[in-house]
C-alpha cells in the first residue's frame, strides 16, 4: 500500500509541478514591481481569509508559519495540492472586460522525524503576473503584455523544544522570470516594434517561525503565532531587449545587463496570529501581515517603468467548524468561513491598490483521513484615493490534503 502511495503520489508531483510557474494572473496591477504577492496560503486557510500564522494542526500542511510542522503527528505522512480556477470582471471608466484563469496552485508534503520534530518541503508561488492590455496612440496603437511570476522550492523544519512551544525554519530557493512587453503598431504599416523588459531571479529565501499554546481548560485552548522573513537584496540580473521590427533579432539590449543585486530587494516581513481552539471542533483565528516595502529597493530601467512601493499591510479572519469528527459523514465535514483586508505595496499614480473579499469552503472527509477542500472566493481590487481600474474576482480552490499513516510497524506476526 505505502509502494502504491509513493508510485501515485510521485505520478501527481511529475506531472503537475512545471505547472506552477504557469500559474494564471489577469490583472493589470501586476504589471507594478514584482507582481501579485502570495501568502503561501492552502485551499483550507484560503477558505478561512488566508489565516495561518497560529493554525496548528497534525492533519495539515502550514506553510505560513514552520513553526507548524512539529505539530505532525509521529505515524502521519502529509501530502497537499491545490489548483485555481478563476474569473475575472474590470471596468475602466465605461469601458468593461471579463476574463478567466487558473492552475496548479501549490504543491507540498510533511512527514515527521521524530516525537518533536516535523519536516515539511514542496512548491509554492511568491508572486504571479499575468495581464493584457491595450490604449491608442496618435498614429497607431500599443499593447501592453506581462506573463511570468516568482516561485519558491522550500524546505523546513519545526522542532517543540519545551510543551506547547515551538520553533521553526524554512529555506526557500526563489527562482522564476518576470516578462513585461510593450508592443507599438503604426497605422497603415504593417512594422510592429517591441520593448520587452525580462526580470530573471535565482536566489535564496529565509522565513522564521514560532508558535506557543496556551491550555484553557481540557477543551479549550488559544495559540499565538508570530512570523519573521528578513529582507535582503536579490540575485539575479534584468535587461531590455528593443525589437524596432519583431520579425527580426533585438536590435539593442539597454542599457546592458543589470545585475539584481544593490538594485533590487525584498522588504522585512511580520506575520502575527492567534487563534481560539475548542474541543477540535471550532477553529477561530486573526491574522496581520506587515512588510516595509518603502525601504525595498526597485531600480527603474531604461525609463520602462515607474514603480514606486509603500508599506503592506494585510488582517484576515477566519472561521473551521467540525461537529462531530466521529459522527455520520455530514458532521464529519469541515464548514469554513473567513474574510480579508490588504493595502498592497505597489503605489499607481500616486494611489494606493487595496483588495478585500470572502470566502467560504468546506473539508470533505475522502478516504481514510484524506480530506478534498472546496473553497469559492469573492474580492474585489482598486486603488484609492482614485479608483483607476476596478477588478472583482471569483475564484475556486480545489485543494487535496492526502493524509496516510506510513510509519505504524505492526508487532504482531
Amino acid at each position: 500500500m505505502k509502494i502504491k502511495s509513493i508510485l501515485i503520489l510521485a505520478l501527481i508531483a511529475a506531472a503537475t509541478a512545471t505547472g506552477l510557474s504557469a500559474q494564471n494572473t489577469s490583472s493589470p496591477y501586476s504589471k507594478f514591481g514584482y507582481g501579485l504577492l502570495r501568502d503561501n496560503a492552502t485551499s483550507a486557510q484560503r477558505q478561512m481569509g488566508g489565516v495561518g500564522y497560529a493554525m496548528r494542526s497534525g492533519s495539515q500542511v502550514n506553510v505560513m508559519n514552520p513553526a507548524a510542522y512539529a505539530a505532525t503527528d509521529s505515524l502521519t505522512f502529509l501530502f497537499d495540492m491545490g489548483t485555481d480556477l478563476s474569473m475575472f470582471w474590470r471596468q475602466d471608466g465605461s469601458a468593461k472586460s471579463h476574463d478567466w484563469g487558473g492552475g496548479l496552485d501549490y504543491l507540498t508534503i510533511q512527514f515527521p522525524v521524530s516525537k518533536i520534530i516535523g519536516v515539511s518541503a514542496g512548491l509554492v508561488p511568491y508572486s504571479s503576473v499575468g495581464y493584457s492590455f491595450g490604449s491608442e496612440i496618435s498614429n497607431g496603437v500599443t499593447t501592453h503584455q506581462g506573463t511570468g511570476g516568482l516561485n519558491q522550492l522550500y524546505i523546513g523544519a519545526g522542532i517543540m523544544p519545551l510543551r506547547n512551544l515551538s520553533v521553526g525554519f524554512n529555506v526557500s530557493y526563489l527562482f522564476g522570470n518576470v516578462y513585461n512587453d510593450v508592443y507599438s503598431s503604426q497605422s497603415g504599416t504593417a512594422t510592429q516594434s517591441l520593448f520587452e523588459q525580462v526580470m530573471e531571479v535565482k536566489d535564496y529565501h529565509l522565513q522564521f517561525g514560532l508558535q506557543y499554546t496556551l491550555p484553557i481548560s481540557r477543551k479549550n485552548s488559544v495559540t499565538f503565532g508570530l512570523t519573521y522573513t528578513p529582507s535582503k537584496s536579490l540575485l539575479g540580473k534584468t535587461y531590455v531587449l528593443k525589437y524596432y521590427d519583431t520579425s527580426a533579432a533585438p536590435d539593442t539590449i539597454a542599457p546592458g545587463m543589470v545585475n539584481l543585486r544593490g538594485n533590487y530587494s525584498l522588504p522585512d516581513t511580520w506575520g502575527a496570529g492567534i487563534s481560539y481552539d475548542w474541543n477540535g471542533r471550532l477553529l477561530a483565528e486573526v491574522d496581520v501581515t506587515y512588510q516595509n516595502w518603502s525601504k525595498a529597493k526597485f531600480r527603474q530601467v531604461d525609463d520602462f517603468s515607474d514603480t514606486k512601493f509603500d508599506n503592506r499591510w494585510r488582517i484576515g479572519a477566519g472561521l473551521s467548524y467540525t461537529p462531530d469528527h466521529r459522527a455520520g459523514y455530514l458532521k464529519r465535514i469541515a464548514y469554513r468561513l473567513g474574510g480579508f483586508y490588504n493595502r498592497d505595496y505597489m503605489m499607481v499614480q500616486g494611489n494606493h491598490v487595496r483588495d478585500y473579499g470572502i470566502s467560504c469552503g468546506v473539508g470533505l472527509p475522502a478516504y481514510q483521513k484524506t480530506l478534498i477542500n472546496l473553497g469559492f472566493e469573492y474580492s474585489q481590487r482598486q486603488a484609492t484615493p482614485d479608483p483607476l481600474l476596478k477588478e472583482k474576482y471569483f475564484h475556486i480552490t480545489l485543494g487535496i490534503n492526502f493524509n496516510q499513516v506510513w510509519f505504524y510497524h505492526n508487532k504482531l506476526r
